[in-house]
């Protein structure tokens, strides 16, 4: 009887933090996390927080310019496909560890759903089509890739063998009929390394939300959740942001609200990585944040590693 007004008490305080719309302004005070303490050359952590709605946040910059620096896209190599964030980071030696794409969690092995490009090879190819009630729609999703020491994100979809990228998403609309992509209007992406997730949230500094262009309309995608986004700044620096979410000290956050805090980070462009459950931020082999108000992390698929080199 205890334990079952102790789960009430808990679902009554989550139930007054949650919003029913997106705030019009989203407000984090962010201060280095332990004094620095899981800082290195090339990386530097923050914590987050606003009291009142209420939200917990961390995000990592990281300086593509440096030599010692190396990030690029992973892929499980369990028999099942899947890793916690923390089990990437073991076996891979990382100095920090993101989950990465959308992934069939039910599937076994695991499948993911649009691009997963290692160094080594195209694990999953893009998503050209989707099926959405009972329409199929091509689709330009989101994606973020790295090269050398830099990264870019853009909407992708793939041909032969051939990963294109647009200059903007394919103009999807749930009232509309299907639209026809042409894929002379792509050019060849050429990255090392990449990740399907969705969708674009900021472009040229400013909130661009594409989830319905990218078909994520009747999905719960855009609605509040624990979250991961990746972006950059003009100064080549890489930023790295988990949101916790479904806890009382942590509500979540729409994609608007996402979109908000990555504009306020100075990010020229941003992607929605999966989030919910799997958002975990894992650095120098501790897990910085809480996963759906836990300590426990959730195997996924794919990851991005961030790995330190010393000269």
């Amino acid at each position: 009887m205890k334990y079952k007004y102790l789960i009430l008490l808990y679902l009554g305080i989550f139930s007054c933090t949650s919003q029913v719309k997106p705030v019009n302004e989203i407000k984090l005070s962010w201060e280095s996390y332990r004094n620095g303490k899981f800082d290195s050359e090339g990386i530097r952590l923050y914590s987050g927080k606003n009291t009142n709605l209420p939200l917990k946040a961390y995000y990592a910059e990281i300086d593509l310019n440096s030599s010692n620096i190396d990030v690029e896209v992973v892929s499980s190599n369990d028999d099942d496909l899947k890793e916690t964030p923390s089990e990437f980071s073991n076996r891979l030696d990382a100095c920090l560890v993101v989950n990465g794409g959308y992934f069939l969690m039910n599937a076994n092995p695991a499948k993911h759903v649009g691009l997963l490009k290692t160094k080594d090879s195209t694990i999953t190819p893009p998503l050209i089509t989707i099926l959405r009630n009972g329409k199929r729609y091509y689709t330009t999703r989101g994606a973020v890739g790295f090269l050398n020491d830099t990264a870019d994100i853009t909407w992708i979809s793939g041909r032969e063998d051939t990963i294109f990228s647009f200059q903007n998403s394919l103009n999807n609309q749930r009232e509309r009929l299907p639209k026809i992509l042409d894929f002379q209007k792509g050019i060849q992406w050429k990255i090392e390394s990449a990740i399907s997730g969705g969708p674009v949230i900021v472009q040229n500094k400013k909130i661009f939300i594409t989830s319905e262009e990218e078909v994520f309309f009747d999905t719960k995608i855009p609605n509040i959740h624990p979250r991961t986004a990746i972006g950059y700044t003009d100064n080549n620096i890489l930023i790295i942001l988990v949101v916790d979410g479904r806890q009382p000290s942590s509500r979540g956050v729409y994609l608007e609200e996402l979109a908000q805090i990555m504009v306020n980070l100075n990010c020229v462009e941003a992607l929605n990585l999966d989030g919910g459950g799997s958002s975990a931020l894992v650095v120098n082999n501790q897990l910085i944040n809480k996963p759906s108000g836990m300590s426990m992390e959730r195997e996924v698929m794919s990851a991005i590693a961030v790995t330190c080199y010393e000269h």
